[in-house]
């Protein structure tokens, strides 16, 4: 069987609008402008989309899974239900330790042994530098989005999803695909 290609996803700042809060009700949940064009493009180059998502509100007792589950639904609906996995660590450091949670590694692991993932051929989208140490730790390049840290932070900083697949996609073949 085929090893396949895949963009990992973050949630809040890459697909949806980053509130600094936690976002579960789906009168907050925005996807962000473009997100559904980068995904079908994406998906047009043959990628598979996952997202991996940390909930620690989840463990905190703020809101429950059925809220993330619903905040995916509306997502999946933004964007034609392209995205083929979702990913959830519902875990918080304060209540327990979990290696799900990023910067581990575990909900990339799952993925990529459940869908026949090469890691070398993918690439994880985040807006904070614990999703790119979650990738670095299974040999997945990281492209960190949005303005959260300054320029030069990190390797490949762009301004959105959108950036970043046209990126992707212009990457040469040298670079793994």
């Amino acid at each position: 069987m085929q090893k396949q290609k895949c963009v990992f996803l973050d949630r809040d700042g890459v697909l949806n609008r980053e509130r600094g809060d936690y976002t579960y009700a789906l009168e907050d949940f925005e996807v962000l402008p473009r997100v559904p064009e980068a995904l079908r493009l994406l998906k047009k180059n043959g990628y598979l989309l996952i997202v991996v998502t940390n909930q620690g509100g989840v463990a905190k007792g703020l809101y429950k899974k059925s809220d993330v589950l619903a905040c995916h639904r509306k997502l999946q609906d933004a964007c034609d239900s392209l995205i083929d996995a979702h990913y959830m660590a519902p875990g918080h450091p304060s209540s327990s330790a979990s290696l799900s949670r990023k910067p581990d590694s575990l909900m990339l692991e799952k993925a990529i042994a459940k869908y026949n993932i090469d890691p070398a051929q993918s690439w994880m989208v985040g807006d904070s530098l614990r999703d790119l140490e979650a990738a670095e730790k299974v040999g997945v390049k990281g492209i960190l989005v949005g303005n959260k840290y300054k320029s030069g932070t990190y390797g490949w900083q762009l301004a959105d999803l959108w950036e970043a697949a046209q990126f992707i996609l212009r990457e040469p073949t040298e670079m793994g695909r």
